[in-house]
């Protein structure tokens, strides 16, 4: 009996609606985000108080994800044999990076800066993977790394308005705890999949977004509960409302936009979706310097070049390696549920290259 000729990589090809449905809504819901995050931690009450409640804000934004999901999932069917283990573990590293990004914002980090860094969140899972798993990096990876690395600090440097150095110190220093809790979340995130391939588990996009999210949303609880958090939050907003709708309106966009990420990647491929999350990440900075009010010096917008440059590589990369064949050997149903796990917040170096789905996105 002949053999059968090898499986073709066939691409995903949707028509020109479909993308700018797609495309349209992810830079909308997410562009309004990030000036909606701005917003919530430059807001200040009649008397001057600062809103400061970041896990009261994790809860309300992974509440709205949960709700998203949750109805996503009753309209297709809910999937038997999640591992929760893992899911809890992942939804406990996600939720504590977006806890030290949100209150580096509140420490007086500007937009910029933390979008630009975050964009570096291949660096700890590199070094990991460099001293504990023997990895090696092309010195293209390496010059796309650096590049983003140093543009983002000389945007720190070269911010038009000045910071407390005491502020700024610990503002970076919860930028780099964050990436290192996206690095855990890839290792997290190989397991799960090593773990529901055994099993046979077939994943679907919303069983990432809900479970994930119900995690995030008990850590998020029980945090703002043990940190006192609570009634300080509720006291805020009854005395500040305004700040209340400018919370439920960022965490619409949050659960909208992830549905528009999953939409694009199950339309077409995660190629097209990390272009339009990565080329949003470039326009939400260029927004937020031109009206949000952070201005920069000539110097700051040198690093602003630099660290998009190291961005637009990335681009580049992932358009180059998806262009390989797929190797013969693992199934349909593999192939697929390692771009769900890619597509998720975070993942491996080799894995983050085949898509991004990114809820500080």
């Amino acid at each position: 009996m002949a053999d059968k000729a090898p499986e073709k990589n066939v691409e995903k090809k949707g028509t020109l609606p479909q993308l700018l449905w797609g495309a349209g809504g992810i830079y909308a819901c997410f562009l309004y985000y990030g000036s909606l995050q701005e917003d919530v931690f430059k807001f200040a009450s009649e008397d001057g108080e600062k809103f400061k409640y970041v896990w009261c804000l994790q809860v309300m934004e992974a509440l709205a994800n949960v709700l998203v999901g949750f109805a996503a999932l009753a309209a297709t069917g809910f999937t038997r044999g999640i591992p929760h283990d893992l899911f809890s573990m992942t939804g406990f590293t996600q939720v504590l990076s977006k806890w030290c990004t949100n209150t580096a914002l509140r420490e007086g980090v500007s937009f910029p800066v933390a979008t630009l860094a975050k964009s570096a969140k291949m660096v700890p899972v590199m070094v990991g993977s460099l001293f504990l798993g023997g990895a090696t990096y092309t010195m293209r990876e390496y010059a796309q790394v650096a590049a983003i690395v140093i543009g983002t600090s000389i945007v720190s440097l070269g911010g038009g308005k000045k910071s407390s150095q005491e502020s700024s110190f610990i503002g970076l220093f919860l930028l780099v705890a964050s990436l290192c809790c996206d690095g855990l979340t890839g290792g997290v995130q190989k397991r799960l999949k090593a773990k529901t391939a055994e099993k046979g588990i077939k994943l679907k996009a919303y069983d990432f977004m809900f479970w994930t999210n119900a995690y995030m949303f008990i850590v998020a609880v029980l945090a703002a509960v043990l940190n006192g958090e609570v009634v300080g939050c509720i006291e805020f907003c009854t005395k500040s409302p305004a700040i209340f709708w400018v919370i439920i309106r960022f965490s619409t966009c949050s659960a909208l936009g992830q549905s528009f990420i999953f939409y694009t990647i199950s339309t077409f491929d995660p190629l097209t979706n990390a272009t339009v999350t990565t080329t949003r990440k470039i326009f939400s900075v260029l927004y937020s310097i031109l009206f949000k009010g952070n201005s920069l010096s000539n110097m700051g917008w040198f690093g602003v070049f630099v660290a998009c440059v190291g961005v637009v590589a990335d681009i580049f990369e992932k358009s180059h390696e998806s262009k390989a064949p797929i190797p013969k050997g693992p199934s349909k149903g593999d192939v697929e549920q390692v771009q769900i796990i890619a597509s998720s917040r975070l993942g491996s170096p080799r894995a983050s290259k085949v898509g991004s789905v990114s809820q500080l996105a």
